[in-house]
């Protein structure tokens, strides 16, 4: 698995920390740990995973300082996994590790960053910037902080963010012990890539962004290594292993959100080429939210979403003609308590998965959560059909400092 030169940031950290203490320095230290069980509802259907519970424990401290009247800020954020069962799972990440200034239109945030962009809710498409952390949770919702230096220009016309990503990181993948994986082992170790530069090659990212009355618009070009690799099959020593690949794209992404009274409309798509291919992709839908349900303080919105692939059933992606329906319910209690659920169908394979997420804060510190995720195919086409038999539901317990 390829890691992250920490030394560079490592030593940035250790110079800030080092100045002089002044006067109009802010220091916060915050974070959270938290403890993970996985309870596995089936037999698990590869060698080395004979178990049927997992548990597994976070640490991810942020120190933040502030200085110069708040124009300039470091923010420095570690994360550790400790896994019971996959040594690929038990890793460690820097987050973030950057310093922002902030100028009258302008922002420079340079260092080690995590960037989201997307609208929908159950697909990102045009989340490029980060890795997915795959070894976290096999959603792609985890990521890994990205080397980057960002120039944000504030104008009357929109934010134009300019993007230099100096360092690739390569995906994180589970081991033979571990579950949510393919049938077929990942060798994160044999990475090969297109650019003669591997990891150390060179992205840029342009987007834009900008606020039309009940109108949120995205749009963006980025040229780069691809963060999802194509994943080959290779006989290392009388051994089948596959190997990740990392070509280089270009891709050009959009994304709207439309808030009209209790509505809320989604849209994303992207078109991607590649030395392998070039296709667009699209991931649409809206939600619909009840206010005060029965004159109470909760409300609940009703989710539905559309996701498309023009490779159809050669994309090498789990959506590529599947529908989404789900809820969100939300209490707006002390508590935060929050209920999300949703069921998955592919139009191609007639296989459902589902999902449901719950959460509640207890106190001052502690959040608890139950998730479970649940998957019904029978065609071996299907990319979901090596995790069918990892139906399972996590606890976790979350303790914030």
């Amino acid at each position: 698995m390829s890691t992250l030169t920490l030394k560079p940031w490592v030593f940035l950290a250790g110079l800030f920390t080092a100045l002089p203490a002044q006067a109009d320095t802010y220091y916060e230290m915050s974070g959270k740990v938290t403890a993970d069980l996985r309870y596995f509802t089936q037999d698990a259907q590869f060698e080395g995973q004979d178990y049927d519970t997992n548990l597994s424990f976070t640490v991810e401290p942020e120190f933040f300082w502030e200085w110069n009247d708040g124009t300039d800020s470091l923010t420095f954020t570690p994360f550790l996994r400790v896994d019971e069962r996959d040594s690929e799972r038990t890793h460690a990440d820097i987050r973030e590790l950057s310093w922002v200034h902030i100028g009258d239109d302008w922002e420079l945030r340079t260092g080690l960053r995590k960037v989201f962009w997307g609208v929908t809710e159950f697909q990102h498409l045009v989340d490029v910037i980060n890795q997915t952390d795959a070894v976290e949770d096999f959603d792609g919702e985890d990521k890994l902080g990205q080397q980057m230096i960002n120039l944000s220009l504030v104008r009357d016309w929109g934010i134009i963010d300019l993007f230099l990503l100096p360092g690739f990181r390569e995906r994180t993948f589970p081991g033979e012990e571990g579950r949510l994986r393919a049938g077929v082992v990942v060798d994160t170790n044999r990475a090969e890539f297109e650019s003669g530069a591997g990891e150390n090659h060179i992205d840029t990212a342009v987007r834009w962004s900008h606020t039309l009355g009940d109108f949120d618009l995205g749009a963006y070009w980025f040229h780069g290594t691809n963060r999802d690799p194509k994943l080959l099959a290779r006989d290392i020593n009388g051994q089948t292993v596959l190997v990740p690949f990392y070509e280089q794209m270009d891709q050009l992404g959009f994304d709207l959100q439309a808030t009209i009274d209790s509505w809320l409309w989604k849209f994303e798509t992207i078109h991607r080429d590649t030395r392998s291919e070039n296709f667009w992709a699209a991931q649409a839908g809206l939600e619909y939210t009840f206010y005060g349900i029965r004159d109470s303080a909760a409300d609940m919105g009703v989710l539905f979403e559309y996701g498309w692939d023009q490779r159809g059933q050669e994309a090498d992606a789990a959506i590529q003609n599947d529908i989404f329906l789900g809820t969100r319910v939300t209490l707006n209690d002390a508590e935060s308590t929050e209920l999300l659920a949703g069921i998955s169908h592919d139009l191609d394979y007639d296989s459902q998965s589902v999902i449901i997420e719950a959460s509640r804060r207890f106190g001052d510190n502690f959040k608890l959560s139950i998730d479970g995720r649940f998957f019904s195919t029978d065609n071996p086409a299907d990319l979901s059909y090596s995790i069918r038999k990892d139906d399972h539901l996590q606890l976790t317990l979350e303790r914030y400092f």
